[in-house]
C-alpha cells in the first residue's frame, strides 16, 4: 500500500503583506473610494468607475514600461514625447492610406527606436539617465514636430480602415468595458510575469539593487539596463497609438507633461527612486490612485489648478513615506 505525500501548501502570511510596499497605497486607496463615494453618489456607478479606468489606461501603459526603468535605477523623462512622434508616425502612415495593422507595427516600432537610442546613450556614454532622457525630451519632441510640419494630424472615418482602427481606442467589450481598460489589464498581466516570474525581471532588481554586484555575479547591467528603456518606448507607443485610435486626432504638443504623471504613478505605488524595489501591482495601485483623485476633484467641481497642487502634494507624501520606512528599515 503506497501513500502520497500531501504537498506543501503556502499560507497567506498576514503579517507580511501589512509590511509590504504595496500594503499603505492600498489603505489610501480604499479610504480614497470611500471618501468619493460620501461626498458623491455618483462616484460609485458603474458607468463613472468605467469611465475612470478608460481615462487612466494610457497613463498606466506608460507606467507599466517606466516601472522597469524606474526599478534599475534610472528615470525617463522622455515618455510623453514618445507618445507623441508614435501617435503622429502612426497617424501619417494611415493617411497616407496604408493598412492601420502597418500604421500601428510603424508607431509600435518608433518607441521600441527611441527607447533604445535612450538605453544606448546611458549606458555607452555613461550620462545620468536624467539628464539623458531630459535631452531627448526634446529631440523627440522636436522630431514630432518637423515630420509633421507642426501641423495637426486628423484622421476621418471616411478613410480606408479608419472606423476598424479607432475601435481600438473608442469600442467596447461586450458593449460594456472600454477596450483601452482590456488592453491595460493584459499589458499590466504581462508586466507582472516578466517582472516578478522571469530572469530578465530577477536581474532587474538586482542591477537597481547594486549594480556592482550584479555585474560580479555575471548579469549584463547594460544590456538590462537598455532592455528596460526599450521596454519603457514600447509602452509609451502603445499609449500613443491608443489615443489616436481614441481621439483620431493628434498634434505635435500632444503628451506634454505625461512623463509626471507616469513616474509619480509609480512612485506612489511604493517603486523606490533610487531602485532596487517596486511591483507591478503597487505601480497599478498608483495609477488607479491618481484617477480616482482626478476624478474626485473633477465631480466635485475643484479648479484643476488646485488638481495640480493636490496632485503634487500627493507625490511628496509618497516620497516621504518611502523614506521614513527605508529610514525605520535601516534601524531595524
Amino acid at each position: 500500500m503506497t501513500t502520497t505525500a500531501a504537498l506543501p501548501q503556502k499560507k497567506f502570511d498576514v503579517r507580511a503583506f501589512v509590511h509590504a510596499r504595496e500594503a499603505g497605497v492600498l489603505a489610501a486607496l480604499v479610504l480614497l473610494f470611500i471618501l468619493g463615494a460620501v461626498l458623491s453618489p455618483n462616484f460609485v456607478q458603474a458607468d463613472n468607475l468605467l469611465s475612470v479606468g478608460q481615462q487612466i489606461a494610457q497613463i498606466g501603459i506608460m507606467a507599466i514600461g517606466a516601472t522597469f526603468v524606474i526599478v534599475n535605477g534610472e528615470i525617463d523623462l522622455s515618455v510623453g514625447s514618445i507618445y507623441a512622434l508614435a501617435a503622429i508616425s502612426t497617424g501619417m502612415v494611415i493617411a497616407a492610406g496604408v493598412a492601420w495593422p502597418v500604421a500601428v507595427l510603424v508607431g509600435l516600432a518608433v518607441g521600441v527606436l527611441a527607447g533604445l537610442l535612450n538605453g544606448l546613450a546611458v549606458v555607452l556614454l555613461g550620462v545620468p539617465s536624467f539628464i539623458v532622457t531630459l535631452g531627448t525630451l526634446s529631440v523627440f519632441r522636436g522630431a514630432t514636430l518637423l515630420i509633421s510640419d507642426g501641423a495637426p494630424i486628423s484622421l476621418s472615418s471616411s478613410q480606408p480602415g479608419v472606423a476598424e482602427f479607432t475601435l481600438l481606442g473608442q469600442g467596447r467589450l461586450f458593449g460594456v468595458v472600454p477596450m483601452q481598460l482590456i488592453f491595460f489589464a493584459v499589458i499590466a498581466a504581462i508586466g507582472v510575469v516578466l517582472l516578478s516570474r522571469s530572469r530578465f525581471g530577477f536581474n532587474t532588481y538586482a542591477v537597481g539593487g547594486n549594480q556592482e554586484a550584479a555585474r560580479l555575479v555575471g548579469i549584463n547591467v547594460k544590456r538590462v539596463k537598455v532592455g528596460a528603456f526599450v521596454l519603457s518606448g514600447l509602452t509609451a507607443a502603445m499609449a500613443g497609438v491608443l489615443g489616436l485610435s481614441f481621439l483620431s486626432y493628434v498634434q505635435g504638443v500632444t503628451g506634454t507633461g505625461l512623463e509626471l504623471t507616469v513616474i509619480s504613478a509609480v512612485i506612489i505605488g511604493g517603486a523606490a527612486l533610487f531602485g532596487g524595489s517596486g511591483t507591478m501591482l503597487g505601480t497599478v495601485i498608483g495609477v488607479a490612485f491618481i484617477g480616482l483623485l482626478q476624478n474626485i476633484l473633477n465631480i466635485n467641481g475643484i479648479s484643476s489648478f488646485w488638481q495640480t497642487v493636490v496632485t503634487g502634494l500627493v507625490i511628496i507624501a509618497a516620497v516621504a513615506a518611502d523614506t521614513w520606512q527605508r529610514k525605520r528599515k535601516t534601524r531595524a
